[in-house]
């Protein structure tokens, strides 16, 4: 996919677990490690909005476009 998520970027950034995060923003840490391995297929806006206000930051620096090779 052509979308990345760095959530473990931020968190790195921020110095807090991504279990922290999970629980902060209400979903599970089977559902967090989704997104911090690039699995995730969608992403809910209100997940996003929570992950923002928790890790303090734009969608921007949790969202990155690749283009993938032809």
């Amino acid at each position: 996919m052509a979308i990345v998520i760095n959530i473990d970027v931020m968190l790195a950034r921020r110095k807090m677990p991504s279990g922290e995060l999970a629980e902060k923003i209400g979903i599970s840490p089977a559902n967090m490690s989704i997104l911090k391995t690039g699995k995730a297929k969608a992403l809910r806006l209100t997940t996003l909005d929570a992950i923002c206000k928790a890790l303090d930051c734009q969608p921007g620096d949790l969202l990155e476009y690749r283009a993938e090779p032809d």
